[in-house]
């Protein structure tokens, strides 16, 4: 029986093997950030609360698969923003220590498009679940 040798890449084409160990090491980095995220940001988890909210209902209402990729997509929109945010403090923090306006100005325009991506994304909650809701209480009361 031959002997199975290991497939070795052309010259001048990357191996395999270093790019998988680069993108292990890029998705660890990844995963430290969400951790990171997760430990030091109230307002993460707060989101994160409010999207579990919004996920139960999905389950409750039984969504359609488009409403759910909207759902889906929304919260992960608003988790990567606020993470951003954090980005835009910290470095803030980092290039000016001391009080600044302009450096109140980035921050408070930060936390503002956080506030604005929040906003919307309650409105995608009511376009979702309002007019269920008010077809489970219409049913409820018609019920009692």
């Amino acid at each position: 029986m031959p002997a199975i040798r290991e497939r070795r890449a052309p010259p001048g084409e990357p191996s395999l093997l270093p790019l998988l160990a680069q993108e292990r090491a890029s998705f660890t980095h990844a995963f430290g950030g969400l951790q990171h995220a997760w430990r030091t940001q109230r307002h993460l988890r707060f989101h994160a609360v409010l999207g579990a909210l919004a996920a139960g209902n999905g389950v409750l209402f039984r969504i359609s698969p488009g409403e759910w990729a909207v759902l889906v997509l929304t919260i992960a929109l608003v988790f990567a923003l606020e993470m951003v945010n954090t980005v835009v403090e910290v470095v803030v923090d980092m290039v000016s220590p001391d009080y600044h306006p302009q450096a109140k100005v980035a921050k408070d325009v930060a936390a503002g498009a956080v506030l604005a991506l929040a906003i919307g994304a309650a409105g995608v909650g009511v376009a979702l679940f309002l007019p269920r809701l008010i077809l489970l209480l219409r049913a409820a009361l018609q019920q009692g």
